[in-house]
């Protein structure tokens, strides 16, 4: 039955019957407005408009919930993985400062050892020089020697050659010869 007024009253309540008049008249514009409103507010109620519009608000309450918490989730994660990265980020740098230090460590030990193999071979080639020095001047002394004797001997025998005479030539002879073999026995 109320429906069957309101289709009345939302089929009668056309332009031409909305004249002024009495309030409560469908004459009345105004009137004819508010039991329009009311009516369209019953239809909305008996389909259950709002409780499917709370529905759907509801639902979508809960869809922005649910991807809130995603969004907090995947926060939480991409902070943990920052911390993480940080982390390893530290990690490698100290790594590398390590790395970097043996590294100066081992540079710095290569030229301690580089020194000391030029001290040492220095101190060969020093050697060296001073023996083939000490080897030139024994040989060196060694042919004045052999030249001071070349000539003493050459001098002895010009004096002997002025001062011998057959007899005692053949005599020193004898006696050089007796003597070789005396050495030779």
């Amino acid at each position: 039955m109320i429906r069957h007024a309101v289709l009345a009253t939302l089929l009668g309540a056309g332009p031409a019957l909305a004249a002024s008049g009495p309030f409560f008249s469908l004459g009345n514009s105004n009137f004819v407005v508010l039991l329009a409103f009311i009516a369209f507010v019953g239809v909305l109620l008996y389909a259950k408009v709002p409780g499917m519009l709370g529905g759907m608000l509801d639902k979508r309450a809960e869809t922005i919930r649910a991807e809130l918490e995603a969004a907090r989730a995947l926060r939480e994660e991409a902070n943990s993985l920052l911390a993480s990265y940080e982390r390893k980020s530290r990690e490698v740098k100290d790594q590398a400062e390590r790395i970097v230090a043996a590294a100066r460590a081992d540079a710095l030990a290569a030229a301690e050892a580089a020194k000391a193999e030029i001290q040492r071979s220095v101190t060969r080639r020093v050697a060296a020089a001073e023996d083939q020095i000490a080897q030139a001047e024994a040989s060196a002394i060694r042919a004045v020697r052999e030249q001071a004797i070349a000539v003493a001997i050459g001098a002895a025998g010009e004096v002997l050659a002025r001062q011998m005479t057959t007899a005692s030539s053949a005599a020193l002879i004898d006696e050089a010869i007796a003597e070789v073999g005396a050495r030779l026995n």
